[in-house]
């Protein structure tokens, strides 16, 4: 589940690319009373007020989820004061870059001449080959170069059922016409080099098991989606250490870790001006989430529920 949202953001970027061609080191804890008592009162909601330690004005922090239908796509009144209130707007990436489609497509190449042909057993092949064709409208010998995990975040929109939408552009748009500026937590390079370090062979299995494994691809994708409208971040993120379709030894690598390096450039950015920060929705809960870090630091974290 943890890879589901993650590749979500690089199945937006791949999806814009190619049809313009054509995602262990823990911070200490102040005390552990504090960490558990953050864990045992969860509350469901997506956006979230960070206050305190100093901020002239608090932040917002929402919690996306990169891809959904258009009908689920909600820009609540909460959403809209706490945007209008912040003077800039960071999420992952950034967004707004004029740069980052090209910044993406240079790092979509497998290296050493590897190839998807070469990776998956021939039977394998031919089925997501011809679960691409059915359900993408692409050849699998256009991709074959491409990152199985690139390959993977091309399938989403047939789990999803629709043609999606993206918070990611929705916020863009709304910082366009409101004049904010927008940045990044990280980087394409960065985020792209954290799935560098998952051997090709591993990204290959997991495109082959979406293929063949449908119904269950499908099923625990419905299951992140009913959870994320259910705003329980707590749970979707228990239940994005169990995913089926994940790389679960990975998810320090791809989840926990980059919570940890993104407090540092969260605090800098609230710490200029009111900043509206949108991430993964599962990047939140849990003691090793922004909310609870963030808590850890000494700021006041708290829902906004209305």
């Amino acid at each position: 589940m943890t890879m589901f949202r993650t590749l979500l953001l690089a199945g937006a970027l791949a999806l814009t690319s190619l049809s313009t061609q054509a995602q262990k080191t823990k911070i200490k804890t102040k005390t552990a009373d504090k960490a558990s008592a953050a864990a045992a009162a969860p509350a469901n909601s997506l956006l979230w007020e960070v206050s305190g330690k100093g901020l002239a004005q608090p932040s917002y922090i929402y919690g996306t989820i990169h891809l959904i239908c258009p009908q689920d796509l909600q820009v609540t009144e909460p959403m809209k004061r706490a945007f209008g209130s912040s003077k800039q707007v960071v999420m992952e990436l950034d967004m707004d870059s004029p740069t980052m489609m090209q910044e993406m497509q240079a790092g979509m190449m497998m290296t050493d001449g590897q190839t998807l042909e070469k990776l998956l057993p021939a039977a394998d092949y031919t089925r997501v080959g011809d679960y691409l064709k059915a359900k993408a409208g692409i050849p699998i010998a256009q991709l074959g170069m491409l990152k199985p995990f690139i390959v993977s975040s091309i399938m989403y929109p047939a789990l999803l059922g629709c043609t999606p939408a993206s918070y990611e552009t929705t916020f863009v748009k709304l910082a366009q016409e409101q004049h904010k500026d927008v940045t990044g937590l990280e980087t394409v390079q960065e985020q792209m080099g954290f799935f560098d370090k998952i051997p090709y062979a591993v990204q290959s299995k997991m495109l082959a098991d979406m293929v063949t494994k449908e119904a269950e691809a499908k099923q625990e994708f419905q299951q992140l989606l009913t959870l994320y409208k259910a705003q329980n971040i707590e749970e979707l993120r228990t239940v994005s250490s169990k995913s089926s379709f994940g790389f679960q030894e990975y998810e320090q690598l791809l989840l926990d870790g980059r919570n940890q390096q993104w407090i540092a450039r969260i605090e800098k950015q609230a710490a200029a001006q009111p900043t509206f920060f949108a991430v993964g929705a599962a990047h939140l809960g849990g003691t090793q989430g922004v909310l609870n870090l963030l808590r850890q630091q000494g700021y006041s974290v708290k829902p906004v529920l209305q």
